[in-house]
């Protein structure tokens, strides 16, 4: 979801923090690096578990979002207070909101950035990451005419356990999260960040999809005589309608996906209830996250399955396809086509 390329490692921290305070050891210095390669290394695995995000949330508090203390300190980095202290702080907060006995202590990194492009837009970003295990590697050495190895454990590709991405949009900011483990603890998403979800382009593309295929897929049937074929029709126009804009509008979306007013009306009553059901605020207009759409995509299925003989895969024109009974009772489609590969 966001786009890296152009994005700057600015500063950098690491902290070992653990759930009893006397193990944990604060670092007073900043990483300084002046090697590429190692910025490199670092961005890729700071920045890339990210990239795949299809959900946002926003920084929250049961009472006001004064009290909340991580939206606090991160907001105070980003308008210009020293950034060790603050970084130490945020790691005091992470130990004083893990008590659960589950929690285990591990490597916390927070690091700032320039110009990571989420939408069209460039933001400064803050991310939190703890690294509760290391994995092993091997490291190889030449001496004189010996070669020799070394066993370690560290960091490489393993993504972080657990990790908050903070883009400094408008406040309340936007939040990408990693949690593993949840159904262990809560103490990451419910104690150190606090958050709930955000009402962006990014999840209005994700809501809105979800929408559509439970309309398609559970009223459409309810209410008019349609098959299968009919249904896989409807879930295709949705996929391509979000694949061929770069923006959405709901009435564009009706028309070119229903087409028929009846069925455009059921779909608008239909939209009401969902969202009052889901307590889901959701734009009638707003710019289509193409990674929404990518993982979205995937959960609608067009395959039509025949006893248990064949599978076919409907991606085209329904008017390819025609439906029919035999004499004997055995049911048919017919399909047409200009080449086969």
């Amino acid at each position: 979801m966001i786009q890296i390329e152009e994005a700057v490692l600015s500063q950098l921290m690491l902290h070992r923090v653990a759930a009893n305070d006397g193990r944990s050891t604060l670092s007073e210095a900043l990483f300084e690096s002046t090697d590429e390669t190692e910025d490199a290394v670092l961005k890729k695995l700071f920045l890339k578990p990210f990239m795949s995000h299809a959900t946002t949330f926003e920084f929250s508090h049961g009472v006001n979002l004064e009290y909340n203390v991580l939206f606090n300190l991160a907001k105070n980095i980003y308008e210009g207070g020293d950034f060790a202290e603050n970084s130490k702080n945020i790691a005091q907060h992470l130990i004083e909101t893990s008590k659960h006995p589950n929690i285990k202590d591990g490597d916390l990194f927070i690091a700032r950035f320039l110009d990571i492009q989420l939408g069209n837009k460039h933001f400064e970003g803050l991310g939190i990451y703890k690294f509760e295990d290391k994995e092993s590697f091997i490291e190889t050495k030449l001496g004189d005419k010996q070669m020799d190895l070394q066993f370690r454990k560290g960091l490489g590709s393993k993504k972080p356990d657990k990790a908050c991405l903070i883009l400094f949009t408008d406040e309340p900011y936007t939040l990408l999260i990693i949690d593993s483990n949840s159904n262990e603890t809560d103490y990451w998403q419910n104690e150190f960040i606090k958050h709930k979800s955000k009402n962006d382009f990014v999840n209005n593309t994700t809501d809105f999809l979800t929408l559509a295929k439970n309309f398609i897929t559970d009223q459409i049937p309810n209410e008019y005589e349609v098959n299968k074929t009919d249904q896989l029709n409807f879930l295709n126009r949705s996929v391509e309608y979000f694949k061929s804009h770069e923006t959405f509008d709901k009435e564009e979306f009706e028309t070119e996906v229903f087409g028929d007013e009846k069925v455009i009306k059921s779909f608008r009553n239909f939209d009401e209830t969902w969202r009052e059901e889901h307590e889901i605020e959701l734009s009638d207009n707003f710019e289509i996250s193409a990674q929404a759409v990518k993982k979205q995509a995937r959960v609608f299925k067009s395959i039509l399955k025949l006893d248990k003989n064949f599978h076919i895969y409907i991606h085209g024109d329904r008017e390819l396809i025609e439906q029919g009974v035999e004499n004997d009772g055995r049911k048919y489609y017919k399909i047409y086509y200009d080449n086969e590969s």
